[in-house]
């Protein structure tokens, strides 16, 4: 799959990006093509090669259908929620970094199942927020909300399961 310059694309476990620029540089004696993206959260820009693009989950922004899928199980009934928390935290790890929407959105869910029940860990806490946040960005890119409209929406279909989007941390 290749990318313009100024698409947005989603840079897995980091959320919304723009492509800033296309550029070539040697490296390890080749030639490589790079794509600069620019994160939308702060100033960080990445140079991923092109030909690791597919490798690291770099994808387009999610369309309306399969958003509709991530805010619909979002308002579905409680899951039941990993015991162990290593296995549980490696899950949901795996779970980010491979970037699919309906994925993070069952990160968001199972954690915030888990902390109606008791606090989360700091790193859990964290993988919330970025979960929270990459939905959001995602969502409101996507549909070219802002993004207290895109927290409005997923935050009214936690309500159908008795949840809340917490607050940026």
């Amino acid at each position: 799959m290749t990318f313009q310059v100024g698409e947005k694309v989603v840079y897995p476990n980091h959320g919304v990006a723009t492509i800033e620029n296309i550029s070539s540089r040697a490296f390890a004696g080749q030639q490589e093509r790079f794509y600069l993206l620019r994160l939308s959260a702060g100033s960080l820009t990445v140079m991923v090669p092109f030909s690791h693009a597919d490798h690291v989950g770099l994808r387009k922004v999610t369309r309306n259908g399969q958003l509709a899928r991530v805010i619909e199980y979002l308002g579905e009934g409680r899951r039941k929620r990993q015991q162990d928390w290593k296995d549980r935290f490696k899950e949901n790890t795996e779970k980010m970094q491979k970037g699919n929407l309906l994925e993070i959105a069952e990160v968001l869910k199972t954690l915030l199942v888990l902390q109606s029940d008791k606090p989360l860990s700091f790193r859990e806490k964290k993988m919330l927020d970025r979960a929270r946040h990459m939905l959001i960005t995602e969502l409101s890119t996507s549909r070219g909300w802002s993004e207290a409209d895109a927290a409005r929406t997923l935050d009214q279909a936690l309500c159908k399961a008795q949840l809340h989007l917490p607050e940026k941390i």
